[in-house]
């Protein structure tokens, strides 16, 4: 299943993922820190998408309260 989420807070302004049988085959940040995302983009392909929830949430970004990352992990508990 593929699904577009919305973050809030953030720099990115969309991310696309890409879950089958809970396995991330694929995300990609839109808008953000290029290199930032595309990192995090390649660590979490093939990782089941709770051990990505649980190692991404509650991670900040500068002042904000929150992050890409942790935006991902937001965007994998409500979508999947």
């Amino acid at each position: 299943m593929k699904v577009v989420y919305k973050p809030q807070g953030v720099c990115s302004r969309n991310i696309e993922i890409e879950v089958e049988n809970d396995i991330i085959k694929e995300v990609t940040f839109i808008g953000g820190c290029d290199g930032n995302s595309k990192g995090i983009s390649n660590l979490v392909k093939g990782m089941n998408k709770n051990d990505v929830i649980e190692k991404l949430s509650g991670i900040t970004c500068g002042g904000r309260p929150t992050s890409c990352p942790a935006q991902l992990a937001k965007a994998l508990k409500e979508k999947f």
